[in-house]
């Protein structure tokens, strides 16, 4: 699916999406947004596609924030990239530069992110007289903790790779020459097991931590009980007691 502000590839069972505005920063304007809407559409209609890598293009930066054009325009949308953190195949962001505002609010909506050596990460916003509008205070806050998010966006001064992975913003950090081959490792892993089960742990994660630890665990086992009726489950067992690699077929 080629566009002028993101782009859509697929290799195997990895759909692979790429900030294309590289010249600008890959500064987010209404066009990304309107590409990323549709690149995630495409992706949950695509029942090849197992998991989704995200990144920043060949660019220094993954993005710097949002585009002036959009903020001295139509404004920014609540909660702009939902999309993205809705959809039910597991998103890993390749983060292969600086991640600001709006663009660190597009990583915290993945639910993996791997960060090359020498990126930093902020909220500038308050600098501004502004608050993130893109998620950012509510998915940071949920990422690593009320005390962390705060200072971040409170102070708005921005942090480094290895500050990121200390405090739990991001998984991994490695050289940025190796960081595709991270995120496609980390992906293919995903790929590699029972399509509904990773679903559904997706689904248990990202839901369960806006519930009663009660309610998360009734949940849990809701999960639980629908994955026994599936033939990926039966598929498991058999691979097991055989021996062998499982072959699920999301079904």
């Amino acid at each position: 699916m080629p566009v002028d502000a993101l782009s859509l590839t697929r290799r195997g069972p990895i759909a692979y999406l790429a900030l294309e505005r590289g010249d600008e920063g890959n500064a987010i304007d209404a066009a990304t947004l309107r590409d990323l809407a549709g690149a995630c559409e495409a992706i949950e209609g695509d029942e090849d596609v197992r998991v989704v890598v995200l990144s920043g293009g060949e660019g220094p930066l993954f993005s710097g924030g949002w585009d002036s054009t959009l903020l001295a325009g139509e404004g920014v949308p609540t909660d702009a990239f939902a999309c993205l953190a809705e959809l039910p195949r597991p998103v890993v962001c390749a983060l292969n530069g600086d991640a600001f505002s709006a663009g660190l609010e597009m990583a915290l909506a993945c639910d993996v992110r791997v960060a090359a050596q020498g990126a930093r990460f902020g909220f500038p916003e308050v600098g501004l007289g502004l608050i993130p509008m893109g998620g950012g205070s509510q998915r940071l806050a949920r990422a690593v903790g009320r005390t962390w998010a705060a200072q971040l966006i409170m102070a708005g001064e921005p942090i480094d790779a290895g500050e990121a992975l200390r405090i739990g913003l991001v998984s991994r950090v490695v050289p940025r020459g190796k960081l595709l081959a991270e995120a496609e490792a980390v992906a293919g892993r995903i790929a590699e097991r029972g399509p509904l089960a990773v679903r559904y742990a997706k689904e248990a994660v990202s839901r369960g931590v806006e519930m009663t630890l009660e309610q998360a665990l009734r949940y849990e086992t809701d999960l639980t009980v629908i994955l026994q009726t599936t033939e990926d489950r039966a598929e498991g067992v058999r691979a097991f007691l055989e021996k062998r690699k499982p072959k699920f077929r999301g079904k």
